[in-house]
């Protein structure tokens, strides 16, 4: 056969190939309201960066007849691209290819993706849009998710991870995106459960939708799988290019720096917070009143609310900015939101972005649920990101800081390089009134005016106690700053700590409050 025969029937191959399930899948595929794979992979990466690999994979079962059938790609679409000019590793699976079911073949083009990625050290992209274990293969498709698991965990650290939940995804194959960095979902389209609706109807005889159970935006509100919740699948792309644009593509490098941008004008930070303590404001005019062009790119936004974690740039550097939220529970600390920031704070710990703290809050959420919930156990967990953290730590004290959660927020105890403090910040083991009601209880109970003598004492306690120049006295503190300086502190203590070095115990891992 001539080479140009040869050129021909290659073109010819990679068509049909390239088609996936055919003509009618992909119909069925858009009445869903859902782009193919190779569309998606195209829409995501630079133009023209994709190239394909493994197109002509199939598989090797060879029950249920399963000899007769051809499964284009073997489902799942693997390749190499970039992003702003930066190399991914990138699969899709092929849900018009056999519901996009994982068989063993499958699972090896994602693994061997996978490999790459981690060798050469660039981000790696999942999406996923698969019925599940393709039951055909029996407990090779099972082999086949335990090496997709056991690489996740390997690069886990080591290259950013980002799923993308663009169908169902069920049983087993959740525990991938589980295992990733970040998991991106879009309304009406993303489908994630260990069982579906069926089986719980029939094991506990409850009637669920799927969306009820596993639809986007009850993983962004409620569970806190997903990180980023889209209304559209391009809107779901955008996020993840700007996700792309503001980390490192690797545990050894920096995230790019961008030309350096002053604050909106806008953004006027000696007037966001109320001059009443009692009052709530938004953390994230703080943020934006100190980020290059007032930029702030919001993680696990629907999660967790009270606490606000993300990242912005600083002198055009990325950094990871953790906020307590004042306007919701005042900010305070509990299960989830510890959960959720000290995840966070050991993403940006393992991949050198410094963490930027801004604190307002009362400490961490009392009552009996949150007792039996594990806060303990939970609220732990945030002590030990800070703890193990090694990149450049700072926090602003804006003004509550009571008690355990004033330790937690990354405290000098914690080994803070730097802490600053607003003339406004109020550092104690409690809040003025409950200290007072203690620390002064027999002298109220014996005053002719009881409620006068309270009102007194609380006012003694925030002047000798409530007030950042106690803290300040002792090096807690390193600055009581007035609140304009705050960007101008923050730039400097950037630049001192850049080449911060930190010597840890030898030892193979520590033990997580997991």
């Amino acid at each position: 056969m001539s080479l140009k025969r040869n050129i021909q029937d290659l073109r010819k191959r990679k068509i049909e190939v390239q088609k996936g399930g055919g003509d009618k899948a992909i119909e069925k595929q858009a009445a869903m309201g859902k782009l193919t794979a190779r569309e998606r992979i195209l829409a995501i990466l630079d133009k023209n960066s994709f190239h394909e690999y493994d197109l002509f994979v199939e598989h090797l079962a060879r029950d249920f007849n399963m000899e007769n059938k051809v499964l284009h790609g073997d489902g799942v679409i693997t390749g190499t691209g970039t992003i702003h000019g930066s190399p991914i590793c990138i699969y899709a699976q092929d849900f018009t290819v056999a519901g996009g079911s994982l068989g063993l073949m499958h699972a090896r083009k994602i693994t061997k993706i996978m490999d790459h990625a981690l060798k050469m050290r660039v981000p790696l992209i999942g999406i996923n849009d698969s019925g599940g274990a393709r039951i055909q293969e029996g407990v090779n498709s099972l082999a086949g998710y335990g090496e997709i698991f056991f690489r996740n965990t390997l690069a886990s650290g080591v290259i950013p991870q980002l799923s993308v939940i663009l169908g169902p995804c069920a049983g087993g194959a959740v525990y991938s995106p589980a295992l990733t960095d970040f998991v991106f979902v879009v309304e009406n389209i993303s489908k994630m459960f260990i069982t579906g609706p069926s089986v719980i109807k029939s094991v506990l005889g409850e009637e669920i939708t799927m969306e009820e159970l596993g639809g986007a935006r009850v993983h962004s509100e409620v569970t806190g799988n997903a990180h980023f919740f889209a209304k559209s699948e391009l809107e779901c792309f955008d996020q993840i290019k700007t996700l792309i644009g503001l980390i490192p593509r690797n545990n050894t490098d920096k995230a790019v720096k961008i030309e350096p941008k002053e604050p909106l004008k806008k953004y006027k930070i000696d007037k966001i917070v109320p001059n009443n303590a009692r009052l709530p404001y938004d953390i994230n005019d703080i943020i934006k009143s100190i980020t290059d062009n007032s930029e702030f790119f919001e993680v696990m936004e629907l999660y967790a609310p009270n606490i606000v974690i993300g990242f912005g740039r600083m002198n055009g550097e990325t950094c990871g900015f953790v906020a307590n939220q004042p306007k919701v529970l005042a900010g305070v600390l509990d299960c989830d939101s510890s959960d959720k920031a000290a995840r966070f704070i050991r993403y940006c710990d393992s991949f050198n972005i410094p963490i930027i703290t801004l604190e307002d809050m009362p400490g961490y959420l009392p009552g009996a649920d949150q007792e039996h919930m594990g806060v303990i156990r939970h609220g732990a967990k945030i002590l030990y990101a800070y703890s193990e953290a090694t990149v450049p730590k700072i926090t602003i004290i804006i003004r509550k800081a009571y008690g355990g959660g004033y330790i937690a927020m990354n405290s000098r105890h914690l080994r803070a390089d730097f802490v600053f403090a607003w003339p406004t910040a109020e550092i104690a083991v409690m809040g003025p009134e409950g200290a007072a009601n203690i620390v002064f209880r027999k002298e109220i109970e014996s005053a002719e005016d009881p409620e006068a003598m309270r009102q007194q004492k609380i006012e003694e306690y925030k002047t000798k106690f409530a007030n950042p120049y106690v803290a300040a006295a002792k090096g807690y503190v390193d600055q009581v700053i007035e609140p304009f300086e705050t960007r101008s502190m923050l730039l400097h203590a950037l630049s001192v700590s850049e080449n911060k070095s930190v010597s840890m115990p030898r030892k193979k891992h520590g033990i997580p409050p997991f």
